[in-house]
């Protein structure tokens, strides 16, 4: 089958391999579509170690094709939207069944977009930050998958005000589509705002951007960490004053909970499916690729001139 493959000269190339075979508890998935994540630029940066050579793709839409031992014989030929630790960039992929989702309800290019922002972005709003209605919500990368998403759960959840941040004017125009009140540059934060505080901050920033969102935090406020897009260099946060004034800053990890609750991942992704299936949100796919682009789609999103969902065609 042909596939793509990051290889010892950190380049992605496109070579012809073994089909793989599903273990027990795996489905097999003849890949239509593959979504494009930031977990691909930190495999090509080195930031995540991997084997040489990799198939990388972490989101994939398809069909079951085969089962491992275990799982119902009744899943093959269904079409579904799969989370994976590997593989996706190829024609045929395997993915735990737990985490491959019947997609029966939308097209086959939303079910790539969906991938991991889509349930990342439900956890955020419903069970990191717990938003309540009449809260107020500001999220960070706004015009990007987790940030178009999270604004529309928000809504969903009764939030009162959202406030997006985005690179430039022109991804602010973007967000606009998707419910926020307000969208600020990042020049423009936080000085803009005035006095203004919320309720829950979505963070995937770093740096000190992540000192100034705690100071933004009204009284019992929520900061929801998922990132560090800006730096990993660390920040020191003063429990003492959290306490004082009621703010929590918690931390979610998508992958992680995949490898030490996929059950808990499952259920957060099966609501939001439901959610996107009937239209209560949307995913907004904005670019498609071939096999052969990936690095120059890779590159886009590590340079933040994407927004929105971008996939790769694969059949």
């Amino acid at each position: 089958m042909k596939a793509v493959v990051f290889d010892t000269d950190d380049r992605f190339t496109l070579a012809d391999i073994d089909e793989p075979v599903p273990a027990a508890g795996q489905v097999a998935i003849r890949v239509e579509y593959a979504g494009i994540q930031y977990g691909d630029v930190l495999v090509r940066s080195g930031h995540f170690p991997v084997p040489r050579p990799f198939v990388p793709g972490f989101e994939a839409a398809g069909r079951v094709v085969a089962v491992g031992e275990g799982v119902d014989a009744g899943r093959v030929g269904q079409r579904v939207t799969a989370l994976t630790s590997a593989g996706a960039y190829a024609e045929v992929v395997v993915a735990p069944d737990l985490l491959a989702f019947d997609a029966g309800g939308v097209d086959p290019r939303t079910a790539a977009g969906f991938g991991w922002v889509t349930p990342t972005a439900y956890d955020l709003i419903n069970t990191v930050g717990r938003v309540r209605p009449g809260d107020s919500v500001l999220v960070h990368a706004a015009a990007g998958g987790v940030g178009t998403l999270a604004a529309q759960f928000a809504k969903a959840a009764g939030a009162a005000r959202i406030v997006g941040v985005v690179g430039g004017t022109a991804q602010a125009e973007y967000a606009t589509r998707f419910g926020y009140d307000l969208l600020l540059t990042r020049e423009e934060f936080p000085g803009a705002l005035a006095d203004e505080r919320f309720d829950v901050i979505l963070d995937p920033i770093g740096g000190p951007t992540r000192l100034a969102n705690l100071e933004r935090l009204a009284p019992h406020g929520r900061l929801a960490i998922y990132g560090n897009i800006a730096t990993f260099e660390p920040v020191e946060i003063n429990t003492n004053d959290l306490l004082m004034s009621g703010k929590s800053a918690l931390t979610y990890n998508s992958n992680l909970l995949s490898q030490t609750h996929p059950q808990r991942l499952a259920d957060s992704a099966t609501r939001a499916l439901r959610l996107l299936a009937d239209q209560t949100v949307r995913v907004d796919v904005t670019a498609e690729y071939e096999m052969a682009d990936l690095d120059t789609a890779i590159q886009r999103l590590a340079n933040g001139d994407t927004h929105g969902k971008s996939i790769v065609r694969i059949a």
